[in-house]
Parts: C-alpha cells; structure tokens; sequence
C-alpha cells in the first residue's frame, strides 16, 4: 500500500474499503480503514492501493477530503457521532431539554413564533447559552448551532428541538429516534436545489439529465457539485444514477465557486433566488433535492421515558397550533334584521361563501325601546381568511349585515390538536 501525503491544509480523517466490490456502494459502509486516521498530518492528496485492479482515490481538495472511484458518484464520509448511545431512562437528568437555533434568521424567526405563543424565553445574558420559557417550569432552553440540535437530540444531551426539516434529513440521516412533531412551523421556508451558471457550457442547460448528460463528464473529469449537504447530496446522486459526479464540501457562500473555477455547481438552499440571479446562477429542473421549513423534532426515546417530555411535548404542540391556525384569520362581526336566529343563519349559509369554522354563530341583538326589550337584530359572526376579508364583508352587507367589526384572531384551540394525535399514533400510545 503507497501513501503518498504532503503536509498542507487542515487534518482530515481517511476512511475506505479496499474491496473492489465496496468501491460502488455508498459512503456509510465505508469503515473498514476507520484506524487510518491521521491526526495531526494535513495532506494534498492520498492514494491507497491493494492491487492494480482495486485502486480507490481520495483526493483532498483545499475544500475537504472526497473519494474518487472509477465510475460512480464522489462522496464525502460523514463524521461518526461522538456518544451515539441514547441517555438511559434512568439517567440524572430530570429536566426536559429543548434546543433552539443561536444565530441566523433562524433563530429569531424561532424567538418571535415562541413569543407569540406566550412561550417567550427568558436569557438574562445574551451570552449565555442556557435559557429557561417561565411559562414552562422544569423545561431548559438550549441555544445551539442549527446541526448540533439535531447531532444532540440523536445523542440524547437534549429531547426537543426547533430547527430547519434540511437540517433533520442531513443530520438524522434517518434515525428512527427522530420524530417530527409539528412539519410546518410557516418560517425559514427554502429549498435546497441545484445552481448551475446561466453562461458558457450551461447557458443552454436546463434541466438535470441535460446536465448529467453533458460530455464534458467523465471518470478523469467529473463534474462537481460543491455543498454542505453531503449526506443528503449522495442520496440524491444515487436516486437519479448519476455518474461521474464529484461532491466537494465547503462552508460559507458557495454561490461563487463555480465563477472562481473549483466547482461546476453548486447544491444548497434557495429562497428567494436572488442570490443565485446576483451571482449569475440558476435553478434547474429535477434539481430540487428537498423543501424546509422549521420544524419541531424530538426523541421518541425522550418522549417515552423522560419524566415529563411527552405533557411538555403536548403543550408546546397545542400552543403551536392554535396560534398558527389563527395566523391570517380574522373575525367578522355584522348586525343584522332577520325574524329569527334561524332565518338569519339560512341567508348567511345560501347567500354567502364565508361561513365561519364549523359554522356562522348568530345571537340576539337585543335594544330597548318603549320601556321594553326588542330583538330586531341578531349578531353574526364568522372567520374569515384575510385574502378573503373584504369579500366576506360585501357579502354580508349584501345580505342585510351592518355595523361590521374586524379583527385579528391570535389562538383558535380545537378540541385536540390534530397533530398530537398523530404523534401518539407514532409513539403507539392510542
């Protein structure tokens, strides 16, 4: 076996199968080398070989170490995690832990959306790292980097967390501790895509066979993707079968790689686009890998054994969905004559398109007059969705409604929330 190593860039930690056999399959069974770690070297490029016929290259690239085998896609191992072993039910730890984003949008969309749920989190010091929601006595609030709140719900440090669904399906890689407990929490919306440049040999390509299918590609001369969602960027090479594809990593912005020549394309997310469109890139079709929004994620083993996750679970969960299920809704409320709640109801439901959640609630108005108490107005009110607002007031208007009131609904608490019900089906408890 030859190694051939030159002490440049950062230590990387080398893992391979020699086997012929295994070179084609995919990079979570590639352990067998796991000892050939090199902790303090730094390398440009490294060659193993067992014979001339089962040669596998890693080449390391100021960007990080990737595998190169003869005809498939190139992939970059994923880290072991440290501590993978779940905490025993048994453990010390007698609070519930939920880890939250420290920085970025995501962290203070993740602020906001808890505040308005009455859930505000309490942190002395901006500091600090550790935080408490007083609402929720015995929970502690963990502030941690998007894929640590994964990494340590998997490890068992924490048993809830807020974080992005891209962060979920890179950094769970499909455990099946991981539970989704609520898949559309309305903030950081994106997806995660491929961006080819709109100029030179892409400027007609439009599509990702169009791209696989360029002959510019092949063994000597793959093309390469540069992105930190390796995880998720090797099952999608796979899906589709692509060939001669090179997956580079990086962190930061990787909108400029392919302008400065150390990458083809790039996989990561997108949201509005425009950073793409600035840096004279595109979207393709077929190229989209993925759509993210915030997500609320826990243990299954945490909800199951943890004294009190699964009552703290359920009411993070309730509040979530009362108030986003008001989000854009308002009430309406309109006086109007009708001889009984009856026949004012009859007009509202044949006469109008809005008719309130499960329905409109109509009440007497009652006015004095002579010394004596009339009924000739009833109340009507109903929940309208705010594109539909000034619709449902001409209507009702239409129909007779007057002194029309408005406003903005905060909760709207059903008698259960549907998605409790799902994660109990998940947890087998029903």
């Amino acid at each position: 076996m030859a190694l051939q190593l030159q002490k440049q860039w950062s230590p990387y930690h080398l893992q391979g199968d020699l086997s012929a056999s295994s070179l084609s399959s995919s990079v979570p069974h590639l352990e067998s080398l796991s000892s050939a770690s090199f902790s303090g070297a730094k390398f440009r490029s490294a060659t193993l070989s067992s014979s001339p016929s089962s040669a596998s290259h890693y080449s390391v690239c100021p960007l990080r170490a990737v595998r190169c085998s003869s005809n498939s896609a190139i992939v970059q191992p994923q880290p072991t995690l440290a501590g993978e072993n779940k905490i025993s039910p048994k453990s010390e730890r007698s609070v519930v832990r939920l880890a939250l984003p420290s920085k970025g949008r995501m962290a203070e969309d993740t602020l906001s959306l808890l505040k308005d749920c009455q859930l505000s989190v309490h942190k002395p010091n901006p500091r600090q790292y550790i935080a408490d929601i007083p609402s929720l006595p015995g929970l502690e609030v963990w502030f941690q980097r998007a894929s640590d709140v994964v990494r340590k719900i998997r490890t068992g440090d924490v048993d809830l967390g807020i974080v992005g669904y891209d962060m979920v399906c890179e950094y769970g890689q499909g455990d099946d501790d991981l539970i989704i407990v609520h898949d559309a929490l309305e903030f950081g919306e994106c997806q995660l895509s491929i961006g080819i440049p709109t100029y030179g040999i892409f400027a007609n390509v439009s599509s990702i066979a169009e791209l696989a299918a360029m002959p510019q590609w092949s063994t000597e001369r793959p093309l390469r993707i540069v992105t930190g969602y390796t995880h998720l960027g090797e099952q999608f090479i796979k899906k589709l079968g692509l060939e001669h594809v090179q997956l580079l990593t990086a962190d930061g912005a990787l909108e400029a790689a392919p302008a400065m020549g150390t990458a083809d394309a790039i996989l990561d997310l997108v949201s509005s686009g425009t950073t793409l469109r600035e840096n004279n890139l595109k979207q393709i079709d077929g190229g989209l890998v993925l759509k993210s929004q915030g997500v609320l994620v826990a243990s299954k083993h945490a909800l199951l054994h943890r004294e009190r996750a699964l009552e703290t679970t359920h009411e993070i969960l309730e509040r979530l969905e009362a108030h986003l299920r008001a989000r854009g809704q308002f009430t309406v409320v309109a006086n109007m004559r009708g001889k009984s709640e009856l026949e004012v109801a009859e007009r509202i439901l044949k006469s109008t398109n809005f008719h309130g959640l499960q329905g409109p609630t109509i009440s007497p108005v009652f006015s004095g007059r002579n010394g004596t108490l009339q009924e000739d107005y009833y109340g009507v009110v109903i929940c309208v969705p705010k594109n539909y607002l000034y619709d449902a007031v001409k209507q009702l208007r239409k129909v007779g409604g007057s002194g029309v009131l408005v406003s903005p609904l905060t909760y709207i608490f059903d008698e259960e929330p549907p998605r409790w019900r799902q994660l109990l089906d998940k947890l087998k408890l029903q």
